[in-house]
Formats: C-alpha cells, structure tokens, sequence
C-alpha cells in the first residue's frame, strides 16, 4: 500500500462516495477507505434521502439505485401520553419523476453508491481502520491503516470518518464535541407486508410517507422520533441529546420500546417483525460547533465537518453537496498543482456560497435556545395537545367560551409577559 495517490477519501458514506466518485469520473487516482465489512455496513441514518443533491452527481439515478419507496406524504405529530396534533403535507406530483425525496436502506444504497465509484476508477479497500493522519512539514501528506505496512500517501486526504472524526481532532481542527451538540439515535427495522403498509398508510405501491414525532416521544427532551416506509418494512426510530439523556436518566433502548407501544403509534407496527436494531451519533450543534474543514493536503466533509440541519432533519444531502464541493475544490487543485491551505480554501469559499452554510446560519441558535428552554417541550406542545382537544370536544360549552378557558389556561400557568417572551425567543431562534 506504499503507492500514491491524487486522493485518499477516508470513509464511505454519501459523503466520502460522493467526493470519490467525482474525482474518479474526473481522472484522479483515488483510494477509498472504509472501515465497515462494507459501504453501508456500519452506516445509519433514519432512512430518508433527498434527491436534488444526488441527482447533481448521479442524474437519474433513482431508476438504477436501490430505493425504497419515493416519498408523496410527511406528517408530523405533536404526541401526548393518549393524543396527537397532527400537521402534513401529501403532494401527489412528489410521486412522479423526478420526485423530491426517497426512503432508503442504508446498507444496500451505500453498496451502490460505491460501486458507481468503482466503476469509475476508485479504489476501495474496506474491513481498514486509519488510525492517523501522515503529516510532514505540516502539510497532510497521507494516512496510516492499521494493516501491516500501512502508509499511503496521497497529494490530499478527504476525512470523511463521521461525527466524532477522530482524525480531525488529532489535526486540532476540532475539539472534544459537548453532550449538547451530540444525539444519541436509535432505530429498528420492522419487516410488514406491502399491502398492510399501503393500508396502514393510505398509500400505494411506489409511495411513501414519512412521520416525525414530537413531545412525549422523548418524553419532553429535545429531539425527535421518526416513522418512514419502505417496500416491505418500516424505521422506527427515537433520538435525544446526550445532555438530555444525561440530565433526564434516559435509556435509549427504553424511548424506542416506549415509542413503540404509544396507543398512537402502536397501531402502525402491529404485527410487525423486528429485523435489526441500529444506533447512530448524530451531530447537532450545527453552525456553531462546525470545526475547521481546510487545511494544507487536507478537507473534512459530512457528519466530520457537523454538516447537520437537526431543524429540518437534513444531513445526508448536507453530506453529499459537501462531497461535490470538496471534489470540484480537488479537481481544481490537481488543474493548479498546488495542494496547500490557501489553494484548498476554495472548498470553504464554496460552502459559504451554498444552501450548507446559509441553512446552518439560519438556524445557528435554534438548538442552544431549546436546549436551554425546555419549556417549549415539556410544557407548551402537552398544552398544545389540550388546548387542540378541549376546543375540538363538542360539549355544549360556546366555542368563545372554550378559547377564553384556553386563554386564561395559559395566562395562569404562564403568564402574558413569560409567553410573549418564549414566542418572541423561539421566532428569533428560526426565523
């Protein structure tokens, strides 16, 4: 393994495949690394992939790729202990090419993906760990792998390894992430027929739909749950904070059992057959924990750079459109010759110019503030739920009389000044 290469991408997500391919397809001599038996094996996300991004590198490719069902519906559920305030949109044209977003399975689409890379020229060893990062003169000059004689050497290394990218850190571009900018995702796979699905769903064949969850799917902590169809089975799924772990004393395993059996959701998977468990460290302190992502021979991409919008649930585009732009910064480079910090930069001025970094600014204190107002979803989505059933009882009571109740509800157990406030920090953090 002593022999050079125009590039060294080390991890085979969408991120890492996305900036291997695209080299390769453009001439450059490039060597994948994974770490996993194979791409996708070590691999989770909630199972949603978007198709603007991967259309950019693959155009058409749903019609070859491993993809589940295309997405026409996504609800959300603001869920209480017996109840749930419902929000969605269903688009029927989100069902015709060339459609908005997919359910995918990691294991399989991320094989795929990384073969298109093979055919194109790349070079991918898996079962390989990169335990360091070769830097002479400090310039990034190769990676060391954990097999005998390891060191290979590249013109420039490509760290994609994931959240707690341990080469980053070791370069210093990045410190030890806190328990707030961490969540901790677990998520099973449940085989259902086709048709119960469709039922269950009110969708049919080639459709799918998509839930997030709210409120008491984490039992009032920051962080979501997650329900999406594919062909014939469905993710569940649950995440929080670490720090909402920590503080709340929450198991992981146990917020997924409880999604699970909520009367609500419990509905959609009965009958169902577990088929795997998976568990996966999400990065979610957004713009303001993104580390450095450019140094001389080096750049960092996807979940490694924190390229995740928690508001949206958006992260395997995020990675993907990272890997393009580092990619066309490489391609450049090679053009140019010259590899160093100022000519890489490019890559930076780039991100700064997309929908990555414009996504992230936006919502740059969305995280912090519900982090530190737990309020909005210990107290104001249950009140929510209550207020939406109250005014919807048919009882008798005048329906002026009902929003006046409703009203003075609040007014008592919060205040008209402390709501106002919480409205205006919530409006602030998002708008």
């Amino acid at each position: 393994m002593s022999e050079k290469f125009d590039v060294i991408v080390v991890g085979a997500g969408p991120a890492g495949t996305a900036c291997a391919y695209i080299c390769a397809k453009n001439g450059l001599k490039v060597l994948q690394i994974e770490r996993g038996e194979y791409p996708g094996s070590k691999n989770v996300m909630g199972g949603v992939l978007y198709r603007k991004q991967m259309e950019e590198i693959i155009p058409d490719f749903w019609k070859e790729a491993p993809i589940e069902r295309p997405i026409i519906e996504q609800r959300m559920m603001m869920l209480e202990k017996e109840s749930a305030v419902t929000l969605g949109y269903k688009g029927l044209e989100w069902g015709q090419e060339p459609y908005n977003n997919f359910t995918i399975l990691r294991a399989k689409f991320d094989q795929w993906f990384a073969d298109k890379g093979v055919e194109e020229g790349v070079l991918l060893i898996n079962e390989t760990v990169v335990t360091e990062c070769l830097v002479e003169d400090g310039k990034v000059v190769g990676v060391r792998t954990d097999r005998p004689d390891g060191d290979v050497y590249a013109d420039v290394v490509v760290l994609a390894d994931g959240v707690n990218s341990l080469l980053a850190k070791q370069l210093g571009f990045h410190r030890e992430l806190r328990p707030e900018e961490v969540a901790l995702t677990v998520m099973e796979v449940i085989n259902l027929p086709k048709d119960t699905i469709n039922a269950r769903f009110n969708i049919h064949d080639n459709q799918g739909c998509t839930i997030e969850f709210f409120g008491e799917a984490t039992k009032g902590n920051i962080g979501t749950a997650f329900l999406y169809t594919n062909k014939d089975s469905v993710n569940i799924g649950v995440g929080t904070t670490l720090s909402s772990m920590i503080q709340a004393k929450l198991k992981p395993y146990e917020l997924l059992d409880q999604l699970k059996n909520h009367p609500i959701v419990q509905p959609y998977l009965e009958g169902g057959e577990s088929q795997e468990y998976l568990a996966h460290l999400i990065p979610e302190g957004g713009y303001h924990a993104i580390p450095k992502v450019v140094g001389n021979g080096v750049l960092v991409v996807g979940d490694a750079a924190q390229f995740v919008n928690s508001i949206h649930r958006e992260g395997s585009n995020m990675a993907m459109a990272s890997g393009k732009l580092a990619a066309e910064t490489i391609i450049d480079a090679k053009a140019k010759g010259d590899f160093s910090e100022s000519s890489l930069n490019q890559y930076q001025m780039s991100l700064n110019n997309s929908f990555i970094m414009k996504d992230l600014e936006k919502y740059k204190d969305a995280t912090h503030t519900f982090e530190h107002y737990p309020e909005y979803f210990k107290d104001y989505l249950p009140f929510m739920n209550k207020a939406v059933g109250q005014f919807l009882t048919v009882d008798g009571t005048p329906k002026k009389d009902k929003q006046k109740e409703i009203v003075r509800e609040l007014k008592a157990k919060k205040g008209t000044i402390r709501v106002l406030k919480d409205v205006y920090r919530v409006w602030k953090a998002v708008r």
